[in-house]
């Protein structure tokens, strides 16, 4: 069993949000927690003033609101509504909400059993629930416990197992602008928002791409970019954007542009201890040997690290993404470093590049005494000519082709001083002719 807990500002969001998908019939209120009735004899305004009441005990708890998620394996498909009851009310006394009023939604929109909790923080006397490192501590326990208790699977045992990860949405499956579009982005959003630390939109949207969703500020000249938007949109198995645009504020979670960013600056400093894994599954793969971008991300992709790569029309790359699942990071190359960059990682990845000089290196001519003694290059025979006056051109089987054919210049080999004596001798022979 995996439990992730949040809390919230607004109680009534996080009951809407359970309340529309049980009329979308995707999910089933089973059950209630410390209330005046059964639930399926309470009408929807009911059951919310259950909890606005008890908030109006102590309004100076602003982050008053709890939503938690109960995740089983997907092999655990026999849990009935009264075994899913008894591990929920278990869970929150465990963890100290056992006098606190509470919903039991299951849903059933993923591909594994699980059910959500909704709650609230402030106590029937008007004090205030403490919960921090609430996740870490006791709920953590309440975990173990239940486990045994129920027989379910061990999810420690199970951390890489696919039952309990996202499932990417089939766009295909998803009807465009209707309620059944925006919860399917929203099962995305809950997950990837509060698991993956990522610093930015660009490393956000590497994730989100990766299930078929994305975010977009729309173009500069855009009202929605000009006063600070963000819309979400499903993508087809090829990338592209179907359907119709939701915006952020819609979304129970309110995963705004303004809220994003303070995202981004907890993740920053959370993410920083992560960074040398990758840096150093990088540079192993391409330690010692030249490989192509393709297959480097086939390589990370191993360890559990993706190459998301972000191309312009023209196929062009500008950019790279590293997406660790095992962390959760998120890292854009420039973040990594200049050695990690989309540039920096194409040249390193290309072989490196040989003039056909280098792989052909001309003969070594062979010197007569006379051409040695006195020589500036007799110091170093071995060395190929460079003085000719054009440069020799390679066949393709390394041939030398103009050394062959054109025709030898011995004066370019002999020393200065008898360049001088023949020219002397020249002119000496004219004047005696004349």
């Amino acid at each position: 069993m995996v439990a992730v807990i949040k809390t919230g500002h607004s109680i009534r969001r996080i009951f809407n949000y359970n309340e529309k998908k049980v009329e979308a019939g995707i999910a089933q209120c089973i059950g209630a927690g410390n209330y005046p009735a059964d639930p399926d004899r309470l009408s929807s305004s009911a059951k919310l003033n259950c909890f606005l009441r008890q908030l109006e005990l102590n309004e100076n708890v602003t982050r008053n609101s709890v939503h938690i998620s109960l995740n089983f394996h997907a092999s655990e498909t026999h849990l009935e509504k009264e075994r899913l009851m008894e591990i929920a009310s278990d869970y929150m006394e465990k963890i100290g909400f056992g006098e606190q009023p509470f919903l039991v939604y299951q849903h059933f929109d993923a591909g594994h059993p699980h059910i959500h909790i909704v709650s609230i923080k402030v106590r029937g006397d008007g004090s205030r629930i403490d919960m921090n490192n609430i996740g870490r501590n006791e709920s953590e326990q309440a975990r173990k416990s239940i486990e045994k208790e129920f027989g379910l699977v061990n999810a420690e045992a199970q951390k890489k197992d696919v039952g309990y990860q996202l499932k990417p949405i089939s766009a295909a499956r998803v009807v465009y602008g209707k309620s059944q579009t925006k919860m399917a982005i929203q099962n995305v959003l809950d997950t990837v928002l509060e698991q993956y630390r990522y610093a930015s939109l660009p490393e956000l949207n590497a994730v989100l791409r990766q299930y078929n969703v994305t975010a977009e500020r729309g173009s500069e000249d855009s009202l929605t970019y000009q006063r600070g938007g963000l819309l979400y949109r499903v993508l087809d198995e090829h990338g592209k954007t179907v359907g119709v645009p939701i915006k952020a504020s819609l979304f129970y979670s309110k995963p705004t542009l303004k809220n994003l960013q303070e995202r981004y600056r907890r993740n920053d400093s959370a993410r920083r201890p992560y960074k040398a894994r990758i840096k150093i599954a990088i540079d192993m793969a391409l330690l010692n040997k030249h490989s192509s971008i393709e297959e480097l991300g086939r390589i990370l992709e191993k360890q559990g690290i993706i190459l998301a790569l972000r191309k312009n029309e023209s196929g062009i790359v500008y950019g790279i993404t590293y997406i660790d699942h095992q962390t959760r990071c998120v890292f854009n190359g420039s973040a990594l470093g200049k050695q990690y960059s989309a540039k920096a990682i194409q040249e390193r990845c290309l072989p490196k590049e040989i003039s056909g000089q280098e792989l052909h290196a001309p003969p070594v001519q062979k010197q007569t005494g006379q051409q040695l003694q006195g020589s500036p290059r007799a110091a170093d025979a071995k060395t190929p000519d460079i003085f000719s006056k054009q440069a020799p051109i390679f066949s393709k089987d390394g041939t030398i082709i103009d050394e062959l054919l054109q025709s030898e210049q011995v004066n370019e080999y002999l020393p200065q001083e008898l360049r001088k004596d023949k020219k002397r001798r020249k002119k000496r022979n004219l004047n005696n002719n004349n």
